[in-house]
């Protein structure tokens, strides 16, 4: 819905006052010029100003009685309504084959480097733990503990270090999976979109910058069925 633009007319009044002082007359009377002559100048300056004073009323009056109504639509510049559609994302995440293919190995690489990591932290109490039973025994010499004692150090601080990067890795394989992810979606809305030509296609989820979205701009479905039987098709 395109606004009305209501613009008053402008009337250029073009005013020659031409005044000429009679030559000095004498012995004649003095006659005082009528106050008010009514000509044609007079009845047209009349009719425009009753003009300006109806589209006053009609135009200026009324916009500030009325309050201007909001638009539904945002409008171009050339006059058609800008077609707005959204994704819901969080659909996506828990629908779309390609995520569930890229979390289940993201979950299997944290699994194994986690059951490594256990498997030495296991290995170095148990060991710590029988170190502390030989100290109170008085079953080990003094030296011999401070090596020992040493060493158990060093694998719990290089336990520390592979802790912190393998928990990086996958920090890192996670952040890959969101960018190929985000370049598959991507990539296929736009051919999609080669079809469709929406004007914006945004993304909708729980908690996000949107708060509330009108379910008839709602394209997940179809997105979300073109995406799973692209994948599929792509594994044969």
């Amino acid at each position: 819905m395109q606004e009305e633009n209501f613009e008053k007319p402008q009337v250029h009044e073009d005013t020659e006052m031409l005044y000429q002082s009679p030559a000095p007359l004498t012995n004649l009377p003095v006659s005082k010029p009528p106050f008010f002559v009514f000509n044609f100048n007079t009845l047209l300056g009349l009719v425009l100003l009753v003009g300006l004073i109806v589209l006053y009323v009609l135009f200026l009056g009324k916009g500030r009685s009325n309050e201007v109504p909001i638009p539904l639509n945002v409008q171009k510049a050339s006059g058609k309504a800008t077609s707005i559609v959204y994704v819901n994302l969080d659909s996506l995440n828990s629908h779309y084959e390609y995520v569930n293919v890229l979390k289940r190995d993201l979950e299997t690489t944290g699994k194994k480097l986690q059951s490594e990591v256990i498997a030495e932290q296991s290995a170095l109490e148990k060991e710590g733990a029988e170190f502390q039973k030989q100290v109170a025994a008085n079953a080990i010499a003094e030296d011999k503990a401070k090596v020992i004692y040493e060493q158990l150090m060093k694998r719990s601080s290089a336990l520390d270090q592979k802790k912190q990067h393998y928990s990086q890795q996958v920090a890192d394989q996670e952040m890959a999976m969101n960018l190929r992810l985000i370049d598959s979606v991507t990539t296929f809305l736009r051919r999609f979109n080669s079809h469709y030509r929406f004007d914006y296609i945004m993304g909708y989820k729980t908690g996000g910058e949107i708060l509330i979205a009108n379910d008839s701009l709602d394209i997940t479905r179809m997105v979300l069925e073109a995406l799973n039987t692209e994948k599929q098709q792509g594994k044969k």
